[in-house]
């Protein structure tokens, strides 16, 4: 995956703009969704594993990478443990009603319709905190994925071409198939990979690896059971706001186990996840069936697409220029500067402002004042701006209206936003 993906076309007017721009949005809290670019060489260490417990025998850091590219596991089941810590301010819960609002998901309309099954919605909550999901998966054709919750569960279910979510909370059940949809169940609205297990993240950070990163195999461990190597990745230049990222490889099937990302300022993990159960097992066919229950409600995926455009459309008759479509716009001309792990992603929004200031007045006056009290306050050869900081994903907003964010220290921002002058 590279740092910022802005493939989506968003042709068809302002309101089917702002929502790709939306989706776009959400992404960027993905946390490892701005490490890197993809690229065309690959700068390894050759240390070996030659500590650590279990004793297993001597391998290189690029024959354990080339063991995870050849891991083709068809057949698996186990629960995953992820945690997040992005150091995010407690906003009383506003946070997950804006990411649910800029995934495009249910409830971010005006008139709050949708599902509550909808997988574009529902997997943004594995961004921040502590969940518990099962996994199950069996060739290509047939995965489970279920998010538990407190006397609750989310399922999402891909068998054959049908593709099921299952909010047992609502009893909500949200209905698509794989020819509108995807393979894979774990992706969001916009068919974009949702990262969910140890491999979805490593295979992300391997993408990553260049000439600026150091790849060493850092011993061996015990994980869900099984006999793992350890594969660190750091990034060689000052910057970044990663530390390592350290990889439970599996030794006998090249599959990762665990994922580790600490952060360059110390402490905590910003993402942990690993599984603490695993089989190769092959599930059980019935693992796969989904008959939606007595009562549920029934949303299906084609249906809620047109209602979701007809809406915008009516939100902003005759498609004429709007602040959000200008966004959305800006988001289109998404570039990367920099390299590795020090790449910058950066857009105009098209406002030709930054944050709301009191001069706005009302509720936008408040919300600027209110979103600025959370950021620092910066000058440089671009002018001013507002840096918003998190353990690991940096962004500087110009009060011009264009913005710099990347896995880079809050120097790096102010840096890139004067080469840009």
């Amino acid at each position: 995956m590279a740092p910022i993906d802005s493939d989506d076309n968003t042709t068809a007017g302002e309101g089917e703009e702002l929502r790709a721009g939306r989706r776009k949005a959400a992404r960027y809290v993905v946390p490892v969704a701005v490490m890197g670019v993809a690229a065309a060489t690959i700068g390894l260490v050759p240390a070996l594993a030659d500590s650590g417990d279990p004793d297993l025998p001597k391998v290189t850091a690029e024959q354990l990478i080339e063991k995870i590219a050849k891991s083709d596991v068809q057949h698996l089941s186990g629960t995953v443990r992820i945690n997040t810590d992005l150091g995010l301010p407690d906003l009383g819960g506003l946070e997950s009603g804006l990411m649910s609002g800029m995934s495009g998901g249910p409830g971010s309309g005006e008139d709050g319709e949708g599902s509550a099954a909808d997988p574009s919605a529902k997997l943004t909550e594995l961004v921040s905190g502590s969940h518990t999901l099962r996994v199950a998966a069996d060739g290509p054709d047939r995965q489970k994925l279920s998010l538990l919750e407190n006397a609750a569960e989310y399922s999402l279910i891909h068998n054959g071409k049908d593709v099921w979510g299952y909010d047992s909370r609502s009893n909500e059940v949200y209905h698509s198939t794989a020819a509108d949809s995807t393979e894979r169940p774990e992706r969001d609205a916009s068919g974009k990979d949702v990262p969910a297990t140890p491999k979805d993240f490593a295979d992300q950070a391997l993408k990553a690896i260049d000439d600026t990163t150091s790849v060493t195999v850092g011993g061996t461990a015990h994980v869900a059971g099984r006999d793992a190597y350890r594969l660190v990745v750091e990034p060689k230049r000052d910057g970044s706001t990663v530390g390592a990222i350290t990889v439970a490889v599996d030794a006998e099937t090249g599959t990762p186990l665990k994922f580790t990302l600490t952060p360059a300022s110390g402490g905590a993990a910003v993402v942990d996840v690993g599984f603490t159960e695993v089989s190769f097992a092959k599930p059980d066919a019935s693992t796969f069936d989904f008959t939606p229950p007595a009562g549920a409600k029934v949303t299906e995926a084609d249906k809620a697409d047109k209602a979701d455009k007809t809406g915008e459309r009516a939100a902003a008759p005759g498609h004429g220029r709007t602040a959000e479509g200008d966004l959305a716009k800006g988001m289109d001309g998404l570039k990367v500067i920099g390299e590795g792990w020090n790449s910058i992603a950066t857009f105009d929004t098209g406002t030709g402002t930054g944050l709301p200031t009191a001069s706005a007045g009302g509720d936008l006056g408040d919300l600027g004042g209110f979103l600025g009290s959370f950021g620092d306050q910066v000058k440089g050869d671009f002018g001013s701006g507002t840096v918003f900081k998190t353990r690991l994903v940096n962004a500087l907003i110009t009060d011009d209206g264009k913005v710099y964010a990347g896995a880079v220290t809050k120097d790096a921002l102010v840096k890139a936003a004067d080469a840009a002058q």
